[in-house]
């Protein structure tokens, strides 16, 4: 079951593809494990990681998430700070104590193995588990996939995820097109996030959904606010990359032009985010952890430089933006390793300046048509990350993708009509162009930036 905030997720950087789904895919599998009765005879695991997830794995951090996991931590309550630490030890000590109860022998080298030249049918980022038991015979076997965002599915669940066959039946407003939803929107004289918080109340409370999405809001902020007030210097992972939120929010605050250009406050923010997110830190995947600066960003600008602004407001947006990259997860993907960086700075831009235009009071319209111009132009976007770190170019991308999203809800506000393409065409030609796009572009470090600037 799909829902609006379910397009956040609060975790720890640097992928919500390969790091955060890893993550759980692995305890997904302990959990498996512990329902069919076959935990306490496990003696031996290994782990395949195949095509993208290999490949980038190192620089994603897909290994420590994968041990992490399989130590049962969750990441949206894990210790930050012992996430590279906890990974270490196992590695050391060549042992693993499989959710923190059952201690078997590990060795990171022969159990864990990186497939880089391998990928598995259904996804560019599969994961297959095998347990053993003493008599060194297999006792489970299952794949996983990591799709985008955080989520994932195991194999047996692919096809219907292939045919698009979510079920919104059950949902009081259900949609999966932009005509859909503001038909629906506008057939009942509701706003997009009336419309979604109605089909979120079947299995919550107003109460907690109110919470949620203040939760996530919180998060967000409190992303911005380390990234801005940081101390460190160098981003992690061997780039040398220099963090630059800290300084630019401070020249920002001493220049003239700050106080008349809140774009560029909305550019630092997410940028900040973004950097948080290299550094293994907590922030909020929107709808991805490579693009998690975006909507925050944006929003924090909306919170700092417009009129009007209200706590409920701020919920409005979250929720608008969440509607609108339902639209994506079903319409297309929010996996770099599926359709490039469209479908994740893409996707951001196009749900931040939708949401923008909506808490600005702009029409159904106008937040249409917002979403399309954003997705517009990001289409074609590459994923090419340098070194397989979410820094080159992911970070500044986030800081250009929040100007570019406020630019255009604004110019959306100046205009009534609808444009000649509608959203729902613009993702389908999304998803055109990503089947079409070379594998070199699609996080797998092979083309792009991430060869040009190695060989330079």
């Amino acid at each position: 079951m799909l829902g609006a905030l379910d397009m956040y997720s609060i975790g720890i950087g640097p992928s919500s593809s390969h790091t955060i789904g890893p993550m759980r895919a692995a305890k997904l599998f302990l959990a498996d494990l512990i329902k069919e009765n076959q935990f306490n005879l496990v003696n031996r695991i290994r782990i395949d990681v195949f095509g993208s997830l290999a490949l980038t794995g190192h620089g994603h951090g897909t290994v420590p998430a994968i041990l992490n996991g399989l130590y049962g931590r969750d990441p949206k309550i894990i210790d930050t700070h012992t996430f590279l630490s906890c990974a270490e030890e196992i590695k050391k000590t060549h042992m693993i104590q499989l959710n923190g109860e059952r201690c078997i022998a590990f060795n990171d080298m022969e159990d864990l193995v990186l497939h880089k030249e391998e990928f598995l049918p259904e996804h560019p980022n599969g994961m297959r588990f095998t347990v053993y038991g003493d008599d060194h015979k297999s006792i489970s076997q299952k794949d996983y996939f990591s799709i985008g965002g955080g989520f994932v599915i195991p194999k047996d669940g692919m096809e219907a995820y292939r045919n698009n066959k979510d079920d919104v039946s059950y949902h009081p407003y259900p949609f999966k097109t932009a005509t859909e939803l503001f038909n629906l929107c506008s057939d009942n004289d509701i706003s997009i996030a009336e419309l979604v918080t109605r089909n979120e109340l079947i299995r919550k409370t107003k109460a907690e959904i109110k919470n949620e999405a203040l939760e996530i809001i919180n998060v967000m902020s409190d992303s911005i606010k380390r990234g801005i007030n940081s101390v460190s210097n160098i981003l992690p992972g061997g780039l040398a990359v220099r963090r630059r939120a800290p300084e630019l929010y401070k020249k920002l605050c001493e220049s003239k032009l700050s106080k008349s250009d809140g774009k560029l406050y909305a550019c630092c923010y997410a940028v900040a985010v973004n950097e948080e997110n290299a550094s293994f830190s907590r922030i909020v995947t929107a709808p991805t952890n490579g693009s998690a600066g975006t909507i925050p960003g944006v929003l924090e600008y909306y919170k700092n430089f417009c009129q009007g602004v209200t706590e409920d407001k701020m919920i409005e947006f979250i929720l608008t933006a969440g509607a609108i990259g339902m639209l994506y997860k079903f319409g297309s993907s929010i996996s770099a390793a599926e359709v490039g960086c469209q479908g994740e700075i893409g996707v951001a831009c196009s749900m931040a300046s939708a949401a923008l235009t909506a808490v600005l009071g702009g029409s159904l319209v106008q937040i249409e048509k917002a979403a399309e111009i954003a997705m517009e132009h990001n289409l074609g976007m590459t994923c090419d990350p340098v070194n397989g770190l979410v820094q080159i170019p992911c970070i500044e991308r986030n800081g250009i993708a929040a100007g570019k999203a406020i630019d255009i809800a604004y110019l959306a506000l100046l205009e009534e009509e609808s444009g000649k393409i509608t959203l729902d065409q613009v993702i389908k030609t999304m998803l055109q162009t990503g089947k079409d796009m070379s594998s070199k572009y699609k996080e797998t470090s092979l083309g792009g930036l991430a060869i040009n600037i190695v060989s330079c």
